[in-house]
């Protein structure tokens, strides 16, 4: 009951995030926002303050920010939606992803500063690995692999994690000189991934607690290694709900919300085997997560979310005139309903999973 409690207070929190980032840019590009919702389903709250109705409903999953030009009646007036700019209303439905992204940045920023950060500068050289076998140092900075440029370890983890076992071009800085090598990464079976085998230098977070040996990261530093996580989050998301909506995806790579809050409260649960401080700062990493997820997945052109309308505002800009309204609600319908068959299917699979 916990974790379901805390699972519903973070996504409660993601969604209003979300509907916020909509609510924020209709009001100041000067649209009439007629209803700010959390939850889904019948109305349990609700008052009127100024023009904007604010609602609780009973469903606490979902929300959303409803203007003038979005109901049914399709109301055309002065401060509609529908009677902005191509322009602006791409801004409106892009705001709400916009904002998740943010709140993932500032989330990773707290978690950094709380704790430690791994950068991909080798500090110790393991024996009998492909690093020490094709030489290697400590102070060797991993700048690219594969030509793709490396910010933070995080990076280099999802390299060897999607390149398997097969052969990698390594580019490292050493004394302000680049040089590469041909390296095979080695599989783990402890940690159960292809590693090179190092260890990478650690820095202290802002306000962490001092380790001897390493050194405290700055601000700048921290801003930017959370700014990288973020859009590694970002990329990792993408690739995986891809896979997730063309059915290509392994069970075990997406899950729902049973998922969800089975994953919220087993970090819960191993932070407090440490310390409550440690318990908080694993579900802040899942809520920095699921932010940057949910950010992505209104982003992907299907109709019926965020996407799928920035992308009829695109087919709108090449056509110079808008699509018919009633041919408009049939895509959006076709979306809904596939993203309703996706649930199922996503459900099925958490079912499977849980009792596994």
């Amino acid at each position: 009951m916990f974790s379901i409690i805390i699972s519903l207070i973070l996504i409660g929190v993601l969604v209003i995030v979300h509907e916020f980032g909509h609510f924020i840019a209709a009001k100041k590009s000067g649209i009439l926002v007629e209803e700010f919702s959390i939850g889904m389903g019948a109305k349990i709250f609700s008052r009127k303050k100024g023009e904007t109705e604010y609602s609780i409903r009973l469903l606490p999953l979902g929300g959303f920010c409803r203007m003038q030009g979005e109901g049914e009646d399709g109301t055309v007036g002065p401060r509609s939606f529908l009677n902005k700019s191509i322009g602006v209303r791409f801004i409106v439905m892009a705001a709400g992803s916009f904002m998740n992204f943010v709140l993932a940045l500032v989330l990773i920023i707290g978690l950094t500063s709380t704790s430690y950060m791994a950068v991909p500068i080798i500090r110790e050289v393991l024996p009998n690995t492909p690093a020490e076998e094709i030489g290697l140092q400590p102070g060797d900075q991993i700048y690219r692999i594969n030509g793709k440029r490396i910010h933070i370890y995080d990076e280099l983890e999802s390299k060897l994690y999607k390149n398997g076992g097969n052969e990698l071009r390594v580019d490292i800085l050493r004394d302000g000189q680049e040089y590469t090598y041909k390296i095979t990464p080695q599989f783990d079976a402890q940690r159960q991934g292809y590693l090179i085998g190092f260890a990478p230098e650690i820095e202290v977070g802002l306000f962490a607690q001092d380790m001897d040996g390493y050194n405290r990261t700055t601000i700048l530093d921290t801003v930017r290694y959370s700014y990288y996580s973020m859009i590694n989050y970002i990329k990792l998301t993408a690739e995986g709900l891809a896979r997730v909506f063309t059915f290509t995806a392994e069970q075990d790579e997406f899950g729902g919300p049973i998922t969800i809050v089975k994953m919220v409260g087993d970090s819960y649960e191993a932070g407090l085997t440490y310390s409550v401080k440690a318990a908080i700062q694993n579900v802040v990493y899942i809520g920095a997560v699921l932010s940057a997820n949910l950010g992505v997945l209104n982003l992907f052109p299907i109709p019926a979310l965020d996407g799928g309308k920035i992308l009829l505002l695109m087919v709108e800009a090449v056509r110079r005139k808008p699509l018919n309204p009633e041919l408009e609600n049939r895509i959006h319908f076709l979306g809904f309903a596939f993203l309703m068959g996706l649930m199922v299917f996503v459900l099925y699979g958490d079912i499977v999973k849980l009792f596994a």
